[in-house]
């Protein structure tokens, strides 16, 4: 004899999907610390091909993620055969440095961002006047270790070497700079990187709201694996000096606005990786009670640390 347990369609809207995507956060923090700065591998399950979502620390964080069994090869063959390319959100150094500072002993790959994006690097970063040209356009000599590829807003890319493909979104990072947002799928699974930004209410824009809405439908059918988004200061910080970046308030503002668009029930158990944090006094402490305190859609926190591998 045996009985069937039947679960109300609400409960089984709330499972969580299995785990579609492996990622090893080399540097979590937003500043100060510049061994653990903005940089995330990101690779389907069982793959070794990665792409480095930023690149603001790539080898002290290979040397902690080695450290922690996480990656069991030299930090040579993390850096220069699993990583197959870099999508960078935007120039700041604090998610590019580990790029720069790497790319002596880096193989050839492909660096993927927004238009302006890849002209910074191109035109005050990788010029022989701060450092030498890797690229394969610019100031002669090119090098011609690293290929531009521009992304197009909203148009779908593949990512070399990875099986992955990605769509970019403009954001805005504090007047009048731009930062990125890139939904990345794996098959039918996707995650969603944004670089720093800030909030529409606070940036006079609809960016944020532009990026709820394509990815609306995705939370909804449980085809998003999670959302890696900064908080950068504790909700004390002054509206007038965040400059481009979000508090918890907002950001829990920000989510209720995606959940009025997928409803607020596919929101529940949602991976949300908080990324940016500043490691100023106790400020880290404070955002995580903030938002932990605050979450009352039922997302499901995370505070990744340096070098501990997550499954999404």
């Amino acid at each position: 004899m045996f009985c069937v347990l039947l679960l109300p369609l609400s409960a089984l809207a709330q499972r969580a999907p299995q785990p579609a995507f492996q990622v090893v956060p080399l540097g979590v923090n937003g500043g100060i610390t510049e061994d653990n700065l903005s940089a995330y591998l990101l690779a389907p399950i069982g793959s070794t091909g990665y792409v480095s979502l930023d690149a603001g620390t790539l080898h002290a964080g290979v040397e902690r993620a080695i450290t922690a069994k996480t990656f069991e090869v030299s930090a040579e063959v993390v850096q220069r055969r699993y990583i197959k390319a870099y999508l960078i959100s935007h120039p700041h150094l604090d998610h590019l440095s580990g790029l720069l500072l790497n790319a002596p002993d880096d193989t050839a790959k492909t660096i993927y961002g927004q238009a302006a994006c890849l002209e910074t690097i191109q035109n005050h970063y990788l010029n022989w006047a701060s450092w030498p040209n890797f690229g394969d356009t610019g100031a002669a000599p090119t090098l011609k270790k690293y290929h531009y590829q521009r992304l197009t807003p909203s148009t779908e890319t593949p990512v070399a070497g990875t099986g992955m493909s990605v769509r970019a979104f403009p954001l805005s990072h504090g007047k009048p700079y731009e930062s990125a947002a890139f939904l990345v799928r794996s098959q039918e699974a996707y995650v969603l990187y944004l670089g720093d930004t800030g909030a529409d209410v606070i940036e006079k824009s609809d960016r944020l709201h532009y990026v709820w809405q394509a990815i609306a439908p995705l939370v909804k059918a449980h085809q998003l694996q999670g959302i890696f988004i900064e908080a950068s200061y504790p909700n004390e910080q002054p509206e007038s000096q965040l400059f481009g970046h979000l508090t918890p308030r907002l950001l829990l503002r920000e989510l209720t606005n995606l959940g009025q668009l997928s409803g607020v029930e596919a929101l529940r158990n949602l991976p949300v990786i908080i990324t940016h944090m500043k490691p100023t006094d106790d400020s880290k402490t404070r955002i995580q009670q903030q938002l932990q305190q605050a979450n009352n859609l039922g997302v499901k926190l995370i505070f990744p640390e340096q070098g501990q591998r997550l499954l999404l």
